[in-house]
């Protein structure tokens, strides 16, 4: 194999497909990325873990066609190391893989592509969909830092996507709190899919790098999806098992609403938080009373109060939180104002935009002990 390229581009390549290569790994294949050169003038870079395999095609001048395997962290560093110029790389007879640009030489070990897993095609396709790719990554974002970390857990530390009754929507929880986004969308017949949280924001962060502003093409399967944007492809495992019936979960009814400014509201939890930190839950205490939210939180080392202008309508309420959770839901949206509702001490809250329901944010009230 026999072949140059600009070295940006190579980089920029390696940098997306190594998303896919896992650090946790016992089988040294898995650690390496495997380079094809093609007659037709193009290099394709694939890498996997197994649950999520991410192919990345690029031009280049090719001389020999060939293919091999090459570790992921070494190469991607030389690589991303050597000057913006052209690179040229060579397999050796004795496998080999010397990388030369006019003023640097590396030669580095190259593992044979015959135990590279077989990324390969998608069968028995169930549905092929296409999403704006400013939408769907929106949503991942709103969605995926619900999912549960918890590998115990099962199917929750998964994300949830559907298609049903003209809207598509993404769901994550994991037993504190929950998220869930909305976006019109017709399709034929409905449709729902699981992906690991963590894969899905790899995913995601592969569309925010990407400069392409095409639609992106995704591929339905029984037990994979494939996620196709501009010379990328992402073959990711889908998790297996019913997803907790969400809907359920939301309040049919409510209490208590306020509307209150967002950004301020961030500003006095993240103050309040200054000292939750000292406790335990990360606590802060929610006081509800005519058009006044009064924030306070209490440790070893001190107190702080806040006090926040707001509309209310319903019953005035005194309530508690984890200041994270809270903060989280708030940093994922953007509107300037938001509705909370609740209903008691014990009961969730939820986040709501101020009409329609592009997204809604389940919120688990901790006690709050007496003072």
């Amino acid at each position: 194999m026999k072949f140059s390229c600009n070295q940006q581009a190579l980089s920029k390549a390696l940098n997306t497909v190594s998303k896919a290569v896992s650090s946790r790994t016992t089988i040294n294949i898995l650690k390496g990325v495997l380079i094809k050169a093609s007659a037709d003038g193009k290099i394709k870079l694939s890498a996997s873990d197994l649950d999520i395999s991410i192919e990345k095609t690029i031009d280049a001048n090719v001389e020999e066609e060939g293919l091999i395997v090459v570790s992921a962290k070494l190469f991607t560093e030389i690589i991303r190391k050597l000057p913006n110029d052209e690179v040229y790389i060579e397999v050796k007879e004795n496998g080999n893989v010397n990388i030369k640009t006019l003023t640097s030489d590396f030669d580095i070990y190259g593992q044979s592509a015959e135990e590279f897993p077989n990324i390969g095609e998608v069968k028995d396709v169930k549905a092929q969909l296409s999403f704006d790719k400013k939408m769907f990554s929106d949503m991942v974002r709103k969605t995926f830092f619900c999912a549960s970390i918890d590998e115990s857990k099962g199917i929750i530390v998964g994300v949830l996507m559907e298609l049903k009754d003209g809207s598509f929507s993404m769901a994550a929880l994991d037993g504190f709190r929950m998220a869930v986004a909305r976006e019109t969308m017709q399709y034929e017949k409905e449709e729902k899919i699981v992906i690991s949280a963590r894969n899905l924001n790899e995913i995601n962060k592969i569309l925010t790098d990407s400069e392409s502003d095409e639609d992106i093409a995704v591929i339905i399967s029984d037990k994979k999806a494939v996620i196709l944007l501009e010379k990328t492809k992402i073959i990711v495992r889908l998790l297996e098992g019913d997803f907790i019936k969400y809907r359920d979960i939301l309040p049919k009814e409510y209490k208590t609403d306020i509307i209150i400014e967002r950004k301020i509201l961030i500003d006095a939890i993240e103050r309040a938080s200054l000292m939750a930190k000292e406790g335990k839950n990360k606590l802060i205490r929610f006081n509800i009373k005519e058009n006044l939210l009064n924030i306070t939180s209490n440790s070893e080392e001190g107190r702080v109060k806040e006090d926040i202008i707001m509309e209310k309508s319903g019953d005035d309420l005194e309530i508690g939180f984890n200041s994270t959770y809270v903060m989280d839901a708030l940093k994922a949206v953007e509107d300037e104002q938001i509705k909370m509702r609740f209903n008691t001490a014990t009961t969730p809250c939820v986040v709501q935009p101020l009409e329609g329901e592009r997204y809604e944010y389940l919120i688990l009230p901790v006690r709050i002990p007496s003072m």
